[in-house]
């Protein structure tokens, strides 16, 4: 790590103009979330594995930027030549460059790893002290990394219109009329996920999220996939071409931008297909949309002239390519249009749910099971002290590793499996405070009966992307422990419950999930829910439920996908958390104010809920008449799934409480 710094601290010194630091991101050239493992510079230069994060190189400081989620983790994996400073306690990064860098200082980054709002923002907050961006023409943390790994050359594949539910030409037909609406020639997309979506294609360049390493532009008139050509089969050119796509280098994107911007790109379109349908469609939406009153063409003002870029996803590589004078810097139309699942994506999240539940009964059972007969555990029914038992073989131990391999397992059994959603968190005891922790076999914890265990985990199917949180003790459960599980229980069961008129964000909500935590004077450092995949991302927007005020405000809207999370974490003790996926509809109430419209949730994530750790003296009838709704359903969805034994096990695991 020493000369990890060392190295790039000669690069800047060298570098013309010298730099007083280096920004080192996160994020890859598409401002993703979850990044291949060519594109970790930033867990390369720190150590620091978690998704979210910023480094910042300076002569002599090394500071690392991250969120609540991780302020745990950061503290274990940083070497002392880093400094943490922990995202909403300490001074923004943009701020503390501000003010603690020189006057006319330089400040570095890949304009490919840093979005056009986060350049843009920096750009204002250096202004005053004549402080600079500096866009560096090479990423230097590339040039002192002598191990990266190669460049993976992954198949792009065709996503079936019975798992997409709508086609690429009707796709492109509604991007292209929002095109016409905003007077642009075209758009570039840069997010992975929008550019699979688009297109109906899928890849697997990124770890548990499948999508391609890929950039789109969609004009008036053409359409284009910038991607390596060894990754594209004869099957998925056809796909492109019959759809009106032409097929260009992923490099190619670069000077493409730049013939975008001066209106010369569809000169280079040769694909074939239904592009010359489509075209016309879009002709008339924006022939119609030209015209004034008395049917007179508007004013030459209003032709096409802008090109379109989201301003959080696209990299200010791109943006600098194009006249900032004709952008339109806005939300990509994908985002929402992503989010809102057509009905056979909802069909196949909801069956991809079910298929998922019955994998995670099976691997409690299976956990139940072996805890007793290793450990002396009681069990996940009984609440007794473990009979310790003579240490047996080594292979017969758990560890927080081979009992989450084992779940993958139960889940590679299903239909339709294509890999886990993301690296599972299977935690125990402390580690279970770690709210995003990642066992790693070489120091993982063994499994411990006398301690809470927390397993937050999803899939990839081709029908649905699923991430489910339970948490389990197979012991005696303190009193303190159930207070806290049944805080986080009821504050689940009250944002899943709510009714809400339509225009109302996750922010209006978040507070449902944590009054609960509130009166104990108990809360928890992440957000409650995000949007999830249609085999896509784990996580997507454009919404999301969360304390921030500032954090997309997207209303939440019927057909939309999201996750209820809350949790609570006691740093060196334990964690808790409980996560379903819900799916957003329109709710049936007795009256309607306003004439809104209004929404409810419905749960499609299936697993019972362990009953041991709940104290059922803290919650309300109503609370209780909802778990014994839940878990009766749970039974019967889950039934044809499971065998005997394992019905057995649900059976008991579902049976109704009362007080």
């Amino acid at each position: 790590m020493e000369d990890t710094l060392s190295a790039l601290r000669s690069l800047m010194s060298s570098h013309s103009p010298s730099l007083d630091a280096l920004v080192v991101p996160s994020e890859d050239y598409h401002q993703s979330e979850y990044v291949s493992a060519r594109d970790k510079r930033r867990e390369f230069v720190s150590g620091f594995s978690g998704s979210a994060g910023l480094a910042l190189i300076t002569a002599k400081e090394a500071l690392l930027w991250t969120d609540g989620r991780y302020f745990l983790q950061a503290e274990q994996q940083l070497s002392d030549q880093w400094k943490l400073m922990r995202i909403g306690e300490d001074p923004a990064v943009d701020v503390w460059m501000a003010d603690n860098l020189p006057k006319d200082a330089s400040i570095g980054v890949d304009p490919w790893c840093i979005s056009v709002d986060t350049a843009q923002r920096w750009e204002r907050a250096f202004a005053e002290k004549h402080q600079k961006l500096v866009q560096t023409t090479k990423n230097l943390v590339d040039e002192v990394w002598a191990k990266r790994p190669p460049e993976q050359i992954n198949a792009v594949i065709v996503h079936p219109l019975e798992f997409a539910g709508r086609s690429v030409a009707d796709k492109l037909q509604d991007l292209r009329k929002r095109l016409a609406q905003e007077r642009a020639r075209g758009i570039i997309f840069t997010a992975l996920d929008e550019v699979a979506w688009l297109y109906n294609i899928r890849g697997s360049d990124v770890a548990y999220c499948p999508v391609v390493h890929a950039f789109a532009i969609v004009t008036t008139n053409s359409a284009f996939l910038y991607v390596n050509k060894e990754k594209v089969s004869v099957e998925v050119k056809t796909h492109l071409e019959e759809n009106g796509i032409g097929i260009r280098d992923y490099t190619a994107v670069s000077s493409d931008a730049a013939l975008l911007a001066t209106d010369e790109l569809d000169a280079l379109s040769t694909a074939k297909g239904s592009l010359a349908a489509v075209t016309k469609e879009a002709e008339k939406t924006h022939n119609e949309l030209n015209k004034g009153v008395n049917g007179e063409h508007l004013a030459e003002e209003h032709s096409n002239d802008f090109v379109w870029v989201d301003p959080g996803t696209c990299c200010y590589a791109l943006y600098s390519k194009l006249n900032s004078q004709t952008v339109i810097l806005q939300q990509s139309p994908l985002a929402l249009a992503k989010a809102l699942k057509n009905p056979v994506e909802l069909d196949g999240l909801r069956k991809a749910h079910v298929r998922d539940g019955a994998a995670v009964v099976q691997y409690l059972v299976w956990l139940d099971k072996k805890m007793q007969e290793i450990y002396g555990a009681s069990g996940y029914f009984l609440e007794g002290n473990s009979v310790k038992k003579e240490k047996g073989l080594e292979s017969l131990k758990l560890t927080e590793v081979t009992a989450s391999d084992k779940l993958e397992g139960f889940r590679a059994s299903k239909e339709h499996f294509r890999g886990l959603s993301f690296p599972t968190i299977s935690s125990v005891g402390s580690n279970a405070a770690i709210i995003h922790y990642s066992p790693q076999a070489e120091t993982c914890a063994e499994l411990d009966p006398d301690k809470i265990y927390l397993v937050d985990s999803g899939a990839q199917y081709l029908d649905g992307t699923t991430d489910i949180t339970r948490t389990v003790h197979f012991g005696k459960p303190s009193a303190h422990e159930k207070a806290c599980y049944t805080a986080v229980l009821k504050g689940h069961i009250a944002l899943g419950n709510a009714r809400f008129p339509n225009g109302t964000n996750g922010h209006a909500l978040d507070i449902l999930a944590r009054v609960p935590l509130w009166k104990d004077g108990l809360d928890y450092r992440h957000g409650t829910g995000h949007g999830i995949g249609s085999y896509l991302n784990v996580h997507e927007g454009p919404h999301l439920i969360s304390f921030r005020p500032q954090a997309r405000n997207v209303p939440l809207q019927s057909s939309m996908t999201v996750t209820d999370e809350p949790g609570y974490y006691e740093d060196g003790n334990f964690g808790i958390r409980l996560e379903n996926v819900l799916i957003v509809n329109e709710a049936d109430t007795k009256f309607n104010f306003g004439d809104k419209g209004y929404l409810s949730f419905e749960h499609i994530t299936w697993a019972p809920y362990q009953t041991k750790l709940i104290d059922l003296n803290l919650l309300m009838p109503d609370e209780i008449s909802w778990l014994n709704a839940y878990h009766s359903k749970c039974r019967d969805i889950l039934a044809p799934y499971l065998d005997v034994a394992e019905n057995a096990w649900l059976q008991k695991a579902t049976e109704p409480v009362a007080v």
